[in-house]
């Protein structure tokens, strides 16, 4: 008898710890996938059509928990712009395809009434982040600038405008890493 209640608080026990080592693992994975809200992203095209003449001062990038930023500072209010998921990415003035790394490509446009003065140091920067794999300087032409990024997939992405600092603005790109 004595080994029969011992055989049965042994499987009790073990069972016991089965239902709790699940729950206790899964936590920290569901606390994690909920901090990255990226479901209202989508992969279609974002657009503004505000006219302005702001000029492009510089570009920064950069890697968070769930996505990967790009951040366009403007020297004024931001002009139209246009961040969507294309089949190539080409140079502005003469439309050749520019070969990139990645799954995916993702064309930047920004419209004003005047060339940008910014020049990047090199056409192609490589990144290697979670999503983003180059930034790619794809030129000015005729009030228009065109940059690219190519990512590992295409993944969910947002764009939005920030004001500042001073009178500038600063055109945001963010692309998730995963769905």
């Amino acid at each position: 008898m004595r080994r029969t209640k011992l055989g049965l608080l042994a499987a009790l026990a073990a069972a016991s710890m089965l239902s709790v080592t699940p729950a206790a693992s899964a936590a920290p994975v569901a606390t994690a996938a909920a901090g990255c809200q990226t479901v209202y992203w989508g992969s279609l095209s974002k657009t503004s059509n505000v006219s302005s003449s702001s000029t492009m001062a510089n570009i920064r990038t950069g890697r968070h928990t769930c996505f990967d930023r790009m951040v366009i500072d403007l020297n004024g209010n931001p002009d139209g712009y246009s961040v969507k998921y294309v089949s190539a990415l080409t140079g502005i003035g003469s439309g050749k395809a520019v070969p990139t790394t990645g799954g995916a490509k993702l064309e930047i446009l920004l419209k004003s009434g005047t060339s940008t003065s910014y020049r990047p140091g090199s056409t192609i920067k490589t990144l290697n982040y979670t999503t983003f794999r180059q930034q790619l300087w794809l030129g000015s032409f005729e009030g228009q600038t065109k940059i690219g990024i190519s990512t590992r997939a295409r993944l969910p992405m947002r764009a939005f405008v920030l004001s500042g600092p001073e009178q500038g603005s600063r055109l945001v790109i963010d692309v998730a890493h995963k769905w």
